[in-house]
């Protein structure tokens, strides 16, 4: 395993595992304190589900024979002392393959059909139905049996012989399709992938901390499987294109870099140039053969149209014979350390960084709501002191009157509560109406009768004027969604605005929910559609296929993106409101306390010193669980070693 993202994931690991210590003390002294409310629980439910499902995704891409099988097995399965990954001369990949680690299932590998792709499914609705749906064939793997591991691996390059016909009908076959004929061996059989899709679940230190790695196929097989296109690939961190420096930029890899890596425009994207070896001459000297890489290197950045630095020159193969017989000099000259180390710079801090505001944004969130429930509780008892306190040296009567006051004050705030529980229901009936409208199943219609009319499109303008269409009608149910959730944020705003001047409350105005974001997601989910069926050609293959495949594909994207969006709303529609009910509570019972303090205190059940000494040793207390929450506030999202300590000592 390379030492530089070992150390990094170590560092993340330990990142994350600190952040979640310190978040449960965070939790346990709101709960001591009387401040965790279910605002507080959703935050931080949150914050955990954030850290444990994080995934680092890198996707390695290249035509076949660049050697990118190898260079994962250089990278990251080295410590095997064997290739794990098939890896040889030709084609290897034949369908995407992630390798990740789920600690919930035994290592095995999960192979999707390739017949599956003649259902209305895309690759990750099989993945969602799970092995239980009886769609994946699974395999068993031995993590300590390098050669079973190996026979297990080699199921991933299985194919299988079938008829001109058959490969039609699964989209891998078109008559019209120049490259068509080298396809069809002498018996007029096509020789396709035995798979669609492949998860390796194998408990790889790297994978247990959250790697995920995608081994896609080459171009062809890409063209064929939209899922790589529209989902796989953009969602990867870091995308690494491999390059062969014995073949430099050949036709088909600038296609490929242009049409599914965006011509290295994302984030994250990276250039391998693979197998300089083949440059190594005994004949050179080491200078010379460092200025001939160096050309293959410019070359290659010219025609991508990248700058030099971003083009790595390594020797994946051996690079892995470097790291298994220990030869530190070949390990150096292969380049891979180098790459390693531009690999983890690129993946992990970005990432932790990303995670670690999402944290401190939830954190900060837990820490305000206790606070605002403390400020309230502290001016609740300011009050009562200042009401004790003028009762000193006055007679029964005046308790009396005081006590009617207060009563007199706790009556008017219960009528308030009365009011505030009728708009409570106003504010119920808004939000359903919010979220009926985003409802899953309209989305799901709306896309259904969509892919009807597009089977109907023979033309690639037909169908690039149908998806537009499709995607205007919905951002259409966005934009309406939009305007109730401005119509019911007015409402909320209204509510803490009377509260705050009739009853003495500092509430801050109501976060107001914006949907931009999802608008966004669904415009890039368009601008993905429109690249891939500009990429993809109409002859390669059958139109029914393809709109079949990519619309499956584009379904499953745009129902996350409502999915998402319909959690969220329904996050914000619970704690929009959570302060108030948690202010209107907190004080509802600080009124009872003020109620409960003078009668005993008119009763002579209290004397009204010891009663005014108890209420300022409260006060004092509140200003020390205030400093305690903003401690925490602080330390939970970056949890350095000497802070973790610092917080339990607290």
């Amino acid at each position: 395993m390379t030492t530089t993202l070992a150390h990094q994931f170590e560092q993340y690991g330990a990142w994350r595992t600190g952040v979640l210590s310190a978040l449960a003390e965070f939790q346990s002294c709101l709960q001591q304190f009387d401040l965790y409310d279910a605002q507080a629980e959703e935050r931080a439910q949150r914050i955990q589900n954030v850290l444990k499902s994080d995934r680092l995704k890198v996707a390695f891409i290249a035509e076949f024979s660049r050697g990118k099988s190898e260079l994962i097995n250089a990278i990251f399965f080295a410590d095997y002392g064997r290739r794990i990954l098939p890896s040889s001369a030709g084609r290897t990949t034949m369908c995407p393959t992630e390798l990740r680690c789920d600690e919930q299932e035994a290592p095995c590998i999960r192979l999707l059909p390739i017949e599956t792709r003649l259902q209305d499914a895309s690759t990750a609705d099989f993945l969602e139905a799970g092995a239980a749906a009886g769609h994946w064939h699974t395999v068993p793997l031995d993590p300590s049996s390098p050669e079973g591991m190996l026979s297990a691996f080699q199921h991933v390059v299985e194919t299988i012989r079938v008829t001109r016909p058959v490969a039609e009908s699964l989209g891998l076959y078109h008559e019209d399709d120049p490259d068509a004929a080298y396809a069809v061996d002498a018996d007029g059989m096509v020789e396709i992938s035995r798979w669609r899709h492949a998860v390796i679940n194998f408990p790889h230190p790297l994978l247990r901390q959250g790697l995920v790695i995608l081994d896609t196929p080459g171009l062809n097989a890409i063209g064929t499987e939209p899922e790589l296109t529209l989902r796989l690939i953009p969602d990867a961190h870091v995308v690494v294109f491999v390059l062969s420096a014995d073949a430099g930029v050949t036709k088909s890899d600038l296609e490929l870099w242009r049409s599914h890596v965006g011509a290295g425009h994302r984030k994250g994207c990276l250039a391998v140039l693979n197998k300089i070896d083949g440059l190594w001459d005994p004949l050179r000297s080491t200078e010379q053969t460092e200025q001939e890489i160096a050309r293959q290197v410019s070359s290659s950045a010219q025609v991508l149209g990248i700058d030099e630095a971003r083009v790595y020159p390594v020797s994946a193969q051996k690079g892995l014979v470097a790291k298994v017989t220990r030869d530190d000099m070949l390990l150096a000259r292969s380049g891979i350390p180098r790459f390693e180390q531009v690999l983890s710079e690129q993946l992990i801090p970005q990432r932790r960084e990303i995670a670690a505001e999402q944290v401190e944004r939830s954190v900060e969130e837990m820490a305000r709501g206790a606070q605002q429930l403390l400020q309230g509780r502290r001016r609740d008892i300011v009050e009562q002191l200042f009401e004790l306190r003028g009762l000193r040296g006055k007679n029964h009567a005046m308790v009396k009157h005081m006590l009617l006051r207060v009563q007199s004050e706790k009556e008017e705030f219960e009528q308030s509560i009365a009011k505030f529980q009728a708009l409570r229901i106003v504010f119920g009936r808004h939000s359903a109406e919010i979220i009926r409208s985003l409802q899953l199943r309209d989305v799901r219609a709306i896309m259904r009768g969509a892919r009807e009319q597009m089977k109907e499109r023979f033309f690639s303008r037909g169908l690039r004027d149908e998806m537009e269409l499709l995607f205007e009608r919905l951002g259409t149910l966005v934009e309406e969604a939009n305007a109730r959730i401005v119509e019911l944020h007015q409402l909320i705003d209204g509510m803490y605005r009377r509260f705050n001047a009739e009853h003495g409350f500092t509430l801050p105005a109501p976060i107001q929910f914006l949907t931009a974001r999802y608008a966004g997601e669904l415009r890039d989910i368009l601008a993905l559609t429109h690249s891939h069926f500009g990429a993809v050609s109409m002859l390669t293959r059958s139109r029914p296929q393809l709109v079949q495949g990519a619309f499956a594909a584009i379904a499953s994207r745009v129902l996350d993106v409502f999915r998402d969006l319909n959690r969220d709303i329904e996050v914000w529609l619970k704690s929009v409101m959570t302060p108030l009910e948690a202010q209107v509570r907190e004080h509802q019972k600080q009124l009872r306390r003020r109620v409960d303090s003078i009668e005993r205190i008119h009763e002579a059940t209290d004397t009204l010193e010891n009663r005014i000494a108890q209420l300022e040793e409260v006060l004092n207390g509140l200003d020390e669980r205030s400093g305690r929450i903003a401690y925490f506030a602080r330390h939970v999202p970056r949890p350095e070693a000497e802070n973790a300590s610092s917080v339990r000592a607290a």
